[in-house]
């Protein structure tokens, strides 16, 4: 018998969705492919519903509010869950914190502190609104915990939220749903920007965190000593505060299939963040095949011995990874080697880190 399960989407309905976003969309579609174990309802607001949202594998609820609205009132009540629902998960702080069934289990999961981390990262707004959902999250004792840092539990345990609470969830790649464009689309879109040839790859958001200005003068300084570098490519949408590009090459978002190509065919893909929750493009990189550079604070490649770890606050260490990823192998087995390595890491394994943890 299948059981209901609310899950909220809110965040597909903001304007740049970011990594819970994709947080959201691998859930669902996880969660999906474990044999129809779940009714699967999706809690977002009022609002057009985007082709993303359409498409996703389960039934939607549309609070009668729109995004703003339904924010401020999930902590007072909780809008839109299906009564039926024995699992109410929600996906960011955002909530909902409670509905469904009387015995229903409640969850949310916690992506990072980085308002904290980070402060110029949000506004003071945003700030207080952080803090205070995290002062609600560790005073509702019946509320488990998913995060995908073992360093973050062990941040939350010191806040005040029991271990027992903490469950560990595993973050994914969309692995089969759609294959990387071709060798001749990547190059076509490449050479509209003015690039042929090799190339170095970013993926991500454009914002202060990402630590974007280090890597363009790293970069510079490795170029010059290595050419195969190739120019820097930025690939996704503008983040949060302005960042200078200055000289690298601003390609913005692109469909997915493309992004999967530029990952596969790029010379070096680097990572270099100041601080993160978990870091989903290098784990897409590496699925990809791609010699990869990443900070070595950033959790999800942290213990990755395939990847070239870097001091994200130091040009010259960034430099000099760039430089020895380019000494990695590029045959067909090295790129096996480099996929095998996130092997585990596919959103099927997700949602079953999930439903470990609701049991």
């Amino acid at each position: 018998m299948k059981r209901t399960l609310s899950v909220s989407v809110d965040q597909l309905y903001r304007r740049q969705p970011g990594g819970i976003g994709t947080y959201v969309r691998g859930l669902v579609e996880g969660l999906a492919s474990l044999d129809g174990q779940f009714d699967l309802v999706g809690v977002g607001p009022r609002g057009q519903v985007s082709e993303e949202v359409r498409g996703l594998p389960l039934r939607l609820v549309s609070v009668p509010v729109p995004l703003n609205v339904l924010t401020r009132v999930w902590p007072l009540m909780p809008l839109g869950v299906d009564r039926e629902s024995l699992i109410v998960h929600a996906t960011s702080m955002t909530g909902p914190f409670a509905g469904g069934a009387p015995d229903a289990v409640h969850s949310v999961a916690m992506h990072d502190l980085l308002w904290r981390d980070e402060p110029s990262m949000t506004t003071r707004r945003g700030s207080k609104f952080h803090e205070e959902r995290l002062a609600l999250i560790v005073r509702r004792d019946d509320l488990r915990v998913f995060t995908t840092s073992p360093d973050l539990a062990d941040r939350l345990v010191n806040l005040g939220i029991a271990a027992e609470r903490i469950h560990f969830a595993r973050l994914g790649v969309d692995d089969t749903s759609e294959s990387g464009a071709s060798v001749e689309a990547v190059a076509a879109l490449l050479e509209a920007h003015g690039v042929s040839g090799a190339y170095t790859m970013y993926a991500g958001t454009r914002e202060p965190r990402k630590n974007i200005a280090r890597l363009i003068e790293a970069h510079a300084q490795a170029r010059r000593r290595r050419s195969e570098l190739g120019p820097l490519v930025l690939v996704g949408p503008a983040g949060w505060g302005a960042v200078d590009t200055a000289d690298a090459v601003v390609l913005g978002s692109v469909e997915r299939s493309m992004v999967l190509g530029l990952y596969r065919d790029a010379s070096v893909v680097a990572y270099v963040a100041l601080a993160e929750g978990w870091g989903l493009p290098p784990v897409e990189a590496l699925h990809a095949g791609a010699r990869v550079v990443a900070s070595s604070t950033v959790p999800s490649v942290a213990s990755n011995s395939r990847v070239i770890h870097v001091n994200p606050l130091d040009e010259t260490s960034v430099a000099a990874g760039l430089l020895d990823a380019l000494d990695l192998g590029t045959s067909d087995a090295d790129r096996r080697d480099r996929r095998a390595s996130v092997a585990d890491l596919t959103w099927h394994q997700a949602a079953l880190d999930h439903v470990a943890g609701w049991q």
